[in-house]
């Protein structure tokens, strides 16, 4: 049974590179689009019997999630033996809960919405909160991108190294990146009324000389963390860089993080930059998404590609 890798339009930046990293061509995809924005994507070789990867991230606009939808339904149609979604950043995390009155949980309608067109498996990396592979009825592979930043992070060697989450949230995210260096934890503690605005923000945890990195699974407007990157230098650390796998960085981010204490801000190819800038550092999850290709189609375990603790 043969792999065959496709993308969508919105990642095929990303898909190229996994592709050669597997050591097979991209396949072909053709579209047709209606005059009223309508499209109809037809894969412009066979799957039949075959074990088909497709790659797509579901980053704005929605019309890239419903592109991936017509390609999965088009890769069952067309007989394939199994159909695996790579959905590097997947959009929707955020809405995971039903945390006020007649609100939408996003998340697990996404997840249904995925299994109805005909997914067998879900690939993904660092989503906004672990349940949400519960949401699936389906495997789902959750790649973690501290496989990628770990050894990045190993490469500067910073003497006093120190991990910080930005908000309470991420706490669980910024300790397993402190246990595996042996290094201390800081917490802000932040207060917001609405989305995207921070009321105030306290910090939880001595910095004071440490070269603090805070941790954090996507970076939208900036606000949050440019916000604490502040605070830690105000309490004394000595230098504050961020990671975080997705760069979503809508509004007035790219300004933001120019204009922010932040050494530097390192993130992943999930989601294209819209311009490059010298804070913004990119690493690529092209050879870890490739590796998890080859051994899903080996059958083989993927708890490799994890860091062990």
């Amino acid at each position: 049974m043969a792999v065959r890798i496709f993308s969508g339009r919105a990642t095929v930046y990303l898909a190229d590179k996994i592709a050669q990293a597997y050591g097979e061509s991209l396949g072909e995809v053709k579209y047709q689009q209606f005059s009223d924005g309508e499209m109809s994507p037809f894969l412009k070789e066979s799957v039949r019997g075959h074990e088909v990867f497709i790659i797509q991230s579901t980053f704005s606009p929605a019309e890239n999630f419903m592109e991936l939808l017509l390609m999965i339904d088009a890769a069952r149609r067309a007989s394939a033996e199994s159909v695996n979604v790579i959905i590097p950043y997947f959009g929707y995390a955020r809405q995971d809960r039903k945390d006020q009155p007649r609100v939408s949980i996003a998340a697990k309608m996404i997840a249904n919405l995925l299994s109805a067109a005909g997914a067998n498996r879900i690939m993904t990396c660092d989503l906004h909160a672990d349940q949400i592979q519960g949401f699936f009825d389906i495997p789902v592979d959750h790649l973690d991108g501290a496989y990628i930043f770990i050894p990045y992070l190993k490469s500067l060697e910073l003497k006093n190294i120190m991990f910080a989450s930005p908000d309470v949230g991420g706490i669980k995210r910024a300790r397993y990146f402190a246990k595996h260096f042996n290094a201390d934890l800081a917490v802000c503690d932040k207060y917001r009324k609405e989305a995207n605005k921070i009321e105030s923000m306290r910090l939880i945890g001595e910095v004071e000389g440490k070269d603090v990195v805070l941790v954090d699974d996507l970076v939208d407007t900036a606000g949050t963390i440019c916000k604490a990157a502040g605070l830690l230098k105000e309490k004394g650390a000595a230098s504050v860089r961020a990671v975080c796998t997705h760069p979503v960085l809508s509004g007035g981010a790219y300004e933001t993080i120019s204009a922010s204490a932040l050494e530097e801000i390192v993130v992943t190819d999930t989601i294209p930059l819209k311009k490059e800038t010298e804070k913004i550092k990119v690493l690529s999850v092209s050879n870890l998404f490739a590796k998890a290709i080859r051994k899903i189609h080996d059958r083989e375990s993927i708890s490799s590609l994890f860091i062990k603790l």
